[in-house]
């Protein structure tokens, strides 16, 4: 009879965990400002609690990390949109050097190293068609950004979006330990301290990760731009402030900036001694990140393997858009709790300690392959083994 009613109250709290994903699966077009407003409450909320602890009550420790965050993100804000459109712009207008590096110098290396043959692709052809395609690509960004700004509709859910973000942060913020009190009172009392131990565990690793990984981006993204900057590059900071926004996938950062800035130095100079110094700004930029940023500010309470956060990425980006992109690698933090506490119940199971009856065709190939006893026992070695006379 109890073991009936455990296996019920698994199958209730499966269903239940089943509805939950489907509904955030079925909502996810409408979770993005909820999303981003629960990350930064969570940013803030460590903040808020030490101001408490000064003091403060609740209201007043809400509103002044409320204030502090609003103020950062502005101001970040209001300094990197300028320089992200001059840089757009000087990429814009250096596109046709770009093209006419790829089309007299690239394309003929290339046929020359790789032995091909120079009729079969025309580079004429080749460029007149990359043109094309980017005056059509062009074309619908431009239609779609139009009609967008015609809509009512899409401004208004824009507008939306933007009052949300700041109302439900602050509202988080106010009554985060509200809500995970309330959260933790609704558990069922006979799965509640595993709950308990298993979401302490992720705040933990998902700490690490959102405040560490986002100083770790930030870090990089300013040396690289300004390493780049003083290399000489003319999108140098474009360049690296990519660079630094993408290396939360491993390698990823490195490996897309590493190959704009070369192209970007051949282009603009022309010479091997400024593609010296983009290695040299990359090549620092890798020491800085695996010997000071990471182990100092993110540590390695993660244990995502680089394989598995590349799948993460992807993976949430094709069940759930960007809104799986944002939410990819702290759900893989969060999973990775749950599969150390899986394996750890495995190892502590029947199944795993049990060494169960001793298997009789194993039994039989082992006892065929010995060597008869008396022959042992008098040291007589078999036939293979004895040595030749």
């Amino acid at each position: 009879m109890n073991q009936d009613k455990e296996i019920s109250r698994r199958w209730q709290l499966f269903a239940i965990t089943a509805v939950i994903v489907w509904l955030i699966w079925l909502l996810a077009p409408v979770l993005m400002p909820f999303a981003i407003a629960a990350m930064l409450g969570y940013l803030g909320d460590p903040l808020a609690d030490r101001l408490e602890r000064l003091g403060l009550n609740r209201m007043w420790a809400a509103t002044i990390v409320f204030v502090v965050l609003m103020v950062v993100v502005v101001g970040v804000l209001l300094l990197l949109i300028p320089l992200i459109a001059r840089q757009v712009e000087n990429l814009i207008s250096n596109l046709p050097r770009y093209g006419d590096w790829i089309q007299n110098t690239l394309w003929p290396w290339l046929q020359a190293q790789l032995h091909l043959d120079p009729h079969m692709f025309d580079s004429d052809r080749l460029m007149t068609a990359i043109k094309e395609h980017i005056g059509s690509i062009g074309g619908v960004a431009t239609a779609v950004i139009g009609k967008v700004s015609r809509s009512g509709v899409g401004i208004a859910m824009w507008l939306t979006n933007l009052v949300l973000i700041p109302v439900v942060a602050f509202y988080l913020l106010r009554d985060w330990d509200r809500l995970v009190a309330t959260i933790d009172g609704m558990l069922p009392r006979s799965v509640q301290p595993t709950i308990a131990y298993l979401a302490r565990e992720s705040d933990a690793i998902l700490g690490a990760f959102v405040r560490g990984q986002l100083l770790v981006m930030l870090a990089l993204g300013v040396f690289y731009g300004v390493g780049l900057e003083l290399v000489g590059l003319s999108v140098g900071l474009l360049i690296g402030l990519v660079a630094g926004l993408l290396s939360f996938v491993p390698y990823l950062g490195f490996i897309i900036g590493f190959a704009a800035a070369i192209v970007a130095a051949l282009v603009q100079f022309g010479d091997w001694t400024h593609v010296l110094l983009v290695c040299v700004v990359f090549a620092l930029g890798q020491l800085l990140e695996g010997y000071v940023l990471t182990p100092k500010l993110v540590g390695d309470k993660i244990g995502l393997h680089p394989v598995a956060v590349i799948f993460a990425v992807l993976a949430g980006g094709y069940l759930f858009g960007f809104f799986g992109v944002l939410l990819a690698l702290p759900a893989a933090s969060v999973i990775v709790v749950l599969m150390r506490y899986l394996i750890e119940r495995y190892r502590m199971s029947e199944l795993y300690n049990d060494e169960g009856p001793a298997d009789p065709v194993i039994a039989e190939v082992e006892a065929a392959a010995a060597p008869p006893a008396g022959d042992a026992a008098a040291g007589v070695m078999p036939p293979g083994d004895r040595p030749a006379e």
